[in-house]
């Protein structure tokens, strides 16, 4: 994305914004439970902000409509910001915080470094939310937010993200490096980086089916064309031969494997949300050794490997599925109550008088 090319226009997209805001809420089909009586005001809830600010809905849905129309790869990157988010200390806008001379945080820890994308748009979105309702809406629950409507405008399901999270003070590099799953993570080592946040191994299989959309770095998946288990020319066996001279073609090992160039997670339909993904696992088409680990035929996970046939096969269940485990996945240790974090007013910074 050429962020100036939208980014220039935000003042005008902001004024857009709040004048909608005059008029009624755009309808995307809410359709919510009766809520107990007496429910606890520190719980997450989808009306969150239905009175502080009732069109927290319809501004960040404009800005990623905007954003992904021009650059169709921004719905991968908004969507992997609210999962790398939550994998660290909890759903909290951690990794939205910029480093400074005396502050290291989540965004040059090495599975973020010259790889998340997407913070303009975090930005616009912020200063469109805080000329509309200041200091009410916070930078995780802006993240939860995008990543629905990025999945919408690529086609995919819709759900209610539970709302109320406030901002963290900190961030930590350290439990960046140690808690995200890796690209050559074995099948073992992702499913017990879920389970530890309260995550199943099912939900591995769900929630890997983001790789629908987006791209990777070539460093991220050479290994399996060129020195896998580093053994010089060998390729990876669960890889497609087809799909790996495809592969050597982008990474030459003529150039080191060209580590800086990048390939599409999906090679089919890269820029929409559906279940090709799991289509090109049982072809051998998964980009990242950790993808092509979920069809495998490991006793311990049939039930996996069953999993990933059904939604090569279903899109609605994939659908349905995903939409669950991403209400689960946002719900990871939130921030809520007036006493925890604070409500940001920049997303890359924290606001030291609010401490």
């Amino acid at each position: 994305m050429q962020v100036k090319s939208w980014a220039g226009g935000l003042f005008i997209l902001v004024l857009v914004l709040v004048a909608l805001s005059a008029q009624p809420q755009l309808n995307i089909g809410w359709v919510l439970a009766d809520e107990a009586a007496g429910e606890a005001e520190q719980e997450l809830r989808p009306d969150f902000y239905d009175d502080s600010c009732p069109q927290v809905f319809q501004i960040v849905h404009g800005i990623v409509q905007q954003a992904v129309k021009e650059e169709p790869r921004m719905a991968a990157s908004l969507l992997r910001l609210h999962f790398h988010d939550c994998f660290v200390n909890g759903c909290d806008g951690s990794n939205l915080l910029d480093d400074t001379p005396s502050f290291h945080g989540e965004k040059n820890a090495a599975p973020n470094r010259n790889s998340l994308r997407g913070f303009e748009v975090v930005d616009a979105m912020k200063a469109a939310l805080e000329q509309e309702c200041p200091l009410t809406v916070s930078c995780a629950d802006i993240l939860a937010i995008a990543a629905r409507d990025s999945v919408i405008e690529s086609g995919g399901p819709w759900w209610a993200p539970s709302l109320g999270r406030r901002d963290s003070i900190d961030a930590s590099a350290r439990e960046a490096n140690q808690a995200l799953p890796g690209p050559t993570d074995t099948l073992d080592i992702i499913v017990a980086k879920f389970q530890r946040l309260g995550l199943s191994a099912e939900d591995v299989v769900v929630l890997s089916g983001a790789h629908t959309m987006g791209r990777a770095h070539c460093r991220t998946f050479s290994n399996r064309l060129y020195n896998f288990q580093n053994t010089a020319s060998r390729r990876d066996p669960t890889l497609s031969s087809q799909y790996a001279s495809h592969l050597e073609k982008v990474c030459p090992v003529a150039q080191g494997g060209n580590l800086i160039m990048v390939s599409s997670l999906d090679p089919h339909t890269p820029n929409l949300f559906d279940n090709t993904y799991y289509q090109n696992l049982l072809r051998g088409e998964g980009l990242l050794q950790s993808d092509q680990a979920l069809f495998c035929s490991d006793s311990r996970y049939v039930k996996l490997y069953s999993l990933v046939s059904c939604y090569a096969h279903n899109n609605d269940a994939f659908f349905s599925d995903f939409a669950n485990s991403m209400v689960k996945m946002g719900n990871i240790s939130p921030l809520i109550g007036s006493h925890d974090g604070q409500i940001r007013k920049n997303c890359r910074f924290i606001d030291s008088t609010l401490i």
